[in-house]
């Protein structure tokens, strides 16, 4: 049952290791003419699989996937008109194409968040290989406010296992912990 269980396109046959030296490579929106396309001067950070709602899914999935990179190493290279912030409310700006939807970068604006400078991709998005592989699921039980039959969350969490993706219904512990530091610096609880 679980082996069937979609999760993303780009994990659903495994997960593939990235490669040591990337360097980065283009997002590409899923426009047929004209497409936005993103420059990314970096290997990617953090990649995961994320099931909020917030988060952009290629049609079908159930997760998105999504990573982080340096924010100065990103820069919208053509069509860069035809992008939209869809959140201006959102922690993180959402920058996608008008036309097909796709998110193409997210931005934090505020500078006291302690993801402030890093932003958010989809490396599906992109034709280069290289890509950091996912390495955990976040927001695992966000999926059943998207749809999801509630019923089949061990299937989902088995799959997710499966695949080598540990389940949280948070970030990762590591990120939880880098959150958790930032908030604590800023406030003196630990020194800066």
């Amino acid at each position: 049952m679980s082996g069937s269980t979609s999760i993303h396109p780009s994990v659903d046959n495994g997960v593939q290791a990235g490669a040591e030296n990337f360097a980065g490579g283009t997002l590409i929106c899923k426009c047929g003419h004209n497409p936005v396309t993103v420059s990314v001067n970096a290997q990617s950070a953090h990649n995961h699989v994320c099931g909020c709602t917030k988060c952009w899914k290629p049609q079908g999935a159930t997760f998105s996937m999504v990573a982080v990179v340096a924010r100065d190493s990103v820069s919208v290279a053509t069509n860069g008109d035809k992008l939209e912030i869809v959140d201006t409310d959102a922690a993180i700006q959402r920058h996608a194409c008008k036309v097909c939807g796709t998110h193409m970068y997210g931005r934090i604006e505020n500078k006291g968040h302690p993801f402030y400078g890093l932003d958010f991709i989809h490396t599906e998005l992109s034709r280069d290989q290289g890509w950091s592989a996912p390495e955990f699921a976040a927001f695992v039980s966000s999926i059943i406010e998207s749809g999801a039959d509630p019923e089949q969350m061990g299937a989902v969490r088995s799959r997710l296992k499966e695949l080598g993706l540990e389940p949280y219904d948070a970030l990762s512990p590591p990120l939880m912990d880098a959150i958790a530091t930032h908030i604590a610096k800023a406030s003196g609880a630990l020194p800066s």
